[in-house]
């Protein structure tokens, strides 16, 4: 369900005929142009989509006679439609307005060229109808990777975050990351209510735009990488080489994960930085710890394979 105020105020639209329950039943982010349902075609008609009629649409019910006309508009208007979307400002016919009356069927205009609204519309939907998910973490935008830093609470995601703001990259959300999944990217970014802030244990809450400046936040990042935090563990086997990639999985998508062991004198925000630079060279291509290993491999034997 799409509330009707977000989908009017969001792309623009007037008013026409307005939905009487403030909600459209739109359930997935495809639209439909019923140019072959006009021209008397019904079978595979996606009456449960969004329906954009165009120019195309619209001069094509002009060139009908009225009885054709008012005989394919209401086999149109006898479908459960969500909403009928009139671009380039069309005048709307008046067969369409009582129909659209009788049926309680919303019908709205936009300025907007036919194919520029069906792609604004389609990203909107994307993103309103996203499958969501709230995690306890920090998300900072690192490098240009969104670095998801979870970790039990008091562990020091909050100070290894403003660490990471002082020295040049933006903080998308403190505590609270509320997660989208928008085809198969994770997008993260802060509840309204608690944007741009941050809690520091023994210092209170803290506005970093205010603080830092518009360029130390951003409003919302894809998450590239989870960085869990964990205090060291005294017989506890970490990885040192990192030549087996792990993962996690958030509404379904699988990005990489490392394991940070937390202990006094370590200089958390370079770590993070170095994470950030290896993801980068990782996703180019180049693995590190795979060189390495090659160049161990032939200094045991010269004939090894590169």
């Amino acid at each position: 369900m799409v509330r009707e105020d977000d989908f009017v105020k969001a792309l623009g639209l007037t008013t026409l005929i307005p939905s009487e329950s403030k909600h459209l039943s739109i359930e997935e982010s495809n639209c439909n142009r019923p140019g072959l349902q006009l021209a008397g075609y019904w079978d595979f008609f996606g009456f449960e989509r969004p329906q954009i009629l165009g120019l195309v649409e619209m001069t094509y019910l002009s060139m009908l006679d009225d009885a054709t006309r008012r005989e394919r508009l209401s086999k149109f208007f006898s479908y459960d439609l969500p909403c009928i979307i009139i671009c380039r400002d069309i005048p709307c016919f008046d067969e369409m307005l009582v129909l659209g009356a009788a049926r309680k069927i919303p019908i709205y205009t936009t300025p907007q060229e036919t194919t520029y609204f069906e792609t604004d519309l389609i990203d909107f939907l994307n993103n309103y109808l996203a499958p969501r998910e709230t995690r306890h973490g920090v998300l900072v935008d690192v490098y240009g990777a969104g670095l998801l830093i979870t970790g039990n609470s008091g562990v020091g995601k909050s100070e290894a975050a403003l660490e990471l703001v002082k020295r040049g990259h933006r903080l998308v959300a403190d505590d609270v990351v509320d997660i989208r999944r928008v085809s198969d990217e994770l997008i993260g970014e802060a509840p309204e209510l608690v944007r741009h802030f941050m809690e520091i244990r023994g210092v209170g809450i803290i506005d970093i735009a205010t603080m830092y400046g518009v360029g130390a936040v951003i409003r919302q990042k894809p998450i590239d990488m989870e960085v869990h935090l964990e205090l060291w563990q005294n017989g506890k086997e970490y990885d040192r080489l990192g030549l087996t990639d792990q993962y996690t999985q958030i509404l379904g998508v699988k990005i990489p994960s490392i394991l940070i062991p937390i202990h006094p004198g370590r200089n958390l925000a370079i770590v993070l930085e170095v994470a950030a630079r290896n993801l980068r060279l990782k996703q180019m291509g180049y693995n590190a710890a795979e060189v390495l290993t090659k160049r161990h491999m032939r200094n045991i034997d010269p004939d090894h394979p590169e």
